[in-house]
């Protein structure tokens, strides 16, 4: 018998994500919001092309190298997280803090393959994170052929998702434009 396709926005998400509201409370997020205020962000460049969205990187870079150690204020976040998706904190060994300005969106992508678990916190405001089904650069399938959104969930601010397994290997996502200043915070397991 054949697997029914996932309907458009279904509720149910890829296998593999996890999510929670209010992962953390009001306090907690501002003491994150004003230790994030001193933070020195810089402009994000991949494959040559500029995002509008800026980050800081701490621990173990895209590129393996090091990016600075995690700042004392992301360590009870992480301590939280790893707990959450049962794995001590150390093996959290990379942070990312997004900046995403009014109208600023992360496009269709795929985590890089030498991290694991990616855990995320949202922070600010909300957001819609949209997912699809994941296509390799070297598919015979045509590259202008129009590849719809299978799931979408909105992001509510103090958030929290984890990815794992299916929705990381088989599935891309991506945040459309954002209405208003937005702040991620992004920990990620290496493989």
């Amino acid at each position: 018998m054949m697997a029914a396709s996932p309907r458009l926005f279904d509720h149910s998400l890829p296998q593999g994500f996890h999510y929670r509201e209010n992962f953390i409370m009001e306090a907690d997020e501002r003491v994150l919001l004003d230790a994030i205020g001193h933070v020195a962000f810089s402009d994000f460049e991949m494959r040559g092309v500029v995002a509008r969205r800026r980050v800081a990187f701490f621990g173990q870079s895209y590129d393996r190298g090091a990016a600075g150690p995690l700042p004392a204020f992301l360590l009870p976040l992480r301590a939280r997280i790893a707990q959450w998706a049962g794995v001590h904190a150390e093996a959290f060994a990379m942070a990312l803090i997004n900046e995403y300005r009014p109208g600023s969106p992360i496009g269709w992508h795929r985590d890089a393959p030498q991290y694991d678990i990616v855990g995320g916190i949202s922070l600010l405001s909300e957001c819609r994170m949209k997912f699809r089904p994941y296509r390799s650069p070297s598919s015979p399938a045509p590259k202008s052929s129009h590849r719809s959104t299978t799931h979408e969930i909105a992001l509510a601010r103090r958030s929290a998702y984890l990815m794992t397994q299916e929705v990381r290997t088989a599935y891309e996502h991506h945040i459309p434009p954002v209405a208003a200043l937005r702040y991620s915070v992004t920990f990620r397991t290496l493989r």
